[in-house]
């Protein structure tokens, strides 16, 4: 294993040089600091990360509370998950990751031993357990998404709320005027998710402001529980021509049943999906859709955090603007005979 003196040498400035570069505890001309950084580089030198943490009174970690329960779509939460890891290993730290539904356990855990210098949360519901402990310790802390109340927080989440309003005014725009929005699983809104409640918020309001009939059924996803939901909304809505869809395992059995029951997508009924690029684009009918920015939303929560470490961040709410891709799925609201 290389050793600092060895750096030293290699570069061949002293070893409280190098100290000082790693640590950043001393200004070093940037001379020296690139011929340090390039021996570390040649020689492939790794810091002792418990002598760096005793040095530092760091850890150089940041937990990752990212709860994987069974009626979310895990794929999108590993993506931002990837994007925070590969984030913060530029920054120089690791991620402690915690997968349980523990709620404020897990943040007491975290903040009473020191496992983690900082928190970011995902999962974040509106009236959410954590927030009071996050708001009353000194360590920083970014949500991935956006609870009720933001006060003395910093969230970063894409603006679901526009994204609702979004789809509706496309499909307005097409003229259709009775829409279907198939939500998540039911336990999803129970628990007052914050990304499934701002989106149906935006959906309602501005279905509303245009005159449109909009109606919401959530759905546990999956072929059987899509017929069942498909069959309840024909028969309480037969003029259904639009569906936005906020659920990534019902997309498919979606499609499926409408070319079953002989309604051709998009001639008979359009449909919007707001979930990630490749389900979209992957779809037997490639899909409208307002993707998901997980890559975006993980390397923005990690850049807030490293601000906060760095003593220079500030509570704030970041909103990344939707985009809507129009594809096959989307076209004229059939005319009625």
């Amino acid at each position: 294993m290389v050793t600092l003196a060895e750096v030293a040498q290699h570069a061949g400035v002293s070893a409280s040089t190098v100290s000082y570069v790693l640590s950043g505890k001393r200004s070093i001309s940037t001379t020296t600091r690139r011929r340090v950084e390039e021996s570390i580089r040649k020689l492939g030198y790794h810091p002792n990360a418990g002598a760096r943490a005793l040095a530092s009174s760091r850890s150089n970690i940041i937990a990752l509370m990212i709860p994987l329960r069974t009626d979310m779509y895990v794929p999108v939460m590993m993506e931002i998950a990837v994007a925070v890891a590969t984030t913060a290993r530029t920054h120089g730290y690791d991620i402690l990751l915690l997968t349980g539904e523990e709620g404020p356990d897990a943040v007491r855990r975290v903040t009473g031993s020191g496992l983690a210098d900082a928190m970011i949360l995902m999962d974040v519901e509106l009236d959410d357990e954590r927030l009071p402990l996050l708001r009353g310790t000194d360590q920083p802390s970014v949500l991935i998404g956006l609870p009720a109340d933001t006060t003395g927080l910093t969230c970063v989440d894409l603006d679901f709320r526009a994204t609702g309003a979004l789809c509706v005014e496309h499909l307005a725009d097409l003229g259709h005027r009775d829409i279907t929005v198939i939500g998540e699983a039911p336990a999803v809104y129970e628990r007052h998710t914050g990304f499934a409640e701002r989106t149906l918020d935006g959906l309602r309001t501005r279905a509303r402001e245009l005159g449109l009939r909009l109606l919401h059924r959530p759905c546990e996803g999956g072929y059987d529980a899509m017929a069942a939901t498909l069959a309840r909304v024909f028969d309480e809505r037969p003029d259904t021509t639009g569906f936005v869809v906020q659920n990534e395992s019902a997309v498919e059995p979606l499609l499926a049943l409408l070319r079953q029951q002989g309604r051709a997508v998009p001639e008979d009924v359009s449909v919007v999906a707001v979930c990630p690029e490749q389900v979209a684009t992957q779809a037997s009918v490639r899909l409208t859709s307002v993707a998901l920015p997980a890559h975006e939303m993980g390397r923005r929560a990690v850049e807030q955090l490293v601000a906060k470490l760095d003593g220079h961040g500030s509570d704030e709410v970041v909103l990344l603007a939707p985009e809507l891709t129009v594809r096959a799925s989307s076209g004229p609201a059939p005319v009625r005979p």
